[in-house]
């Protein structure tokens, strides 16, 4: 089981390290779900942690759809992840239909080579997750889904999760989030039979003194 814990600062990331995480996914102002964090917090993130750094690419908040100028921004804040040696990025996009945003989402896959690509909760905004798997499967370097089953949480959303883990097959690696906590982890692993896990307090609480 592989536990990515998901921290705004440092000294988060730091401490997730310490006890326990395998990754990090590494935003800012996680209070509007998570934005991208600033070229100095990930170049200290990524040069001072021993385990794997995965970057949020979403630059404003609110929905997930971005115009032109927003995906070249985009591209830019690709470009410091990659620098900054970041393991992979995160990001998700859609249309005003509340469809996936299959040609910018290429565009940025694309981009991004050879760091790999999370699509991230924005899927859950779908109408079907599942047909957002099947979609994904479609687009090169889209490696993993960060996913609630389209609920608030894991435990709400467990069968949709375990008809996306089926779809995805070992082309995508299905990411379960949704409150998954230290002391609920292993039981939302049982149900959805997920092999990586994704949460704020997935090996507790963060609180640096």
């Amino acid at each position: 089981m592989l536990k990515e814990a998901c921290v705004e600062t440092f000294e988060e990331a730091k401490l997730a390290e310490q006890k326990g995480a395998n990754r990090i996914e590494l935003c800012s102002d996680l209070a509007n779900d998570g934005l991208t964090p600033t070229s100095e917090l990930m170049n200290k993130t990524t040069s001072k942690l021993k385990i794997p750094v995965m970057v949020m690419i979403r630059p404003l908040a609110g929905n997930f759809i971005y115009s032109k100028k927003e995906i070249i921004q985009m591209k830019s804040e690709i470009d410091q992840a990659k620098k900054a040696g970041a393991t992979g990025v995160v990001f998700g996009l859609l249309t005003s239909e509340n469809t996936i945003d299959i040609e910018n989402t290429r565009i940025l896959a694309e981009y991004s080579k050879p760091l790999p690509v999370t699509f991230h909760k924005a899927i859950d905004e779908l109408e079907s997750p599942v047909e957002g798997v099947s979609e994904l499967l479609q687009i090169e370097n889209i490696k993993r889904i960060l996913t609630s089953g389209g609920k608030p949480t894991a435990l709400e959303g467990q069968e949709t999760i375990r008809k996306m883990i089926g779809i995805a097959g070992d082309k995508i690696t299905i990411l379960v989030a949704g409150k998954v906590l230290d002391s609920n982890i292993e039981e939302i692993q049982k149900l959805t039979g997920a092999d990586e896990l994704h949460g704020r307090r997935i090996v507790g609480e963060l609180l640096v003194k």
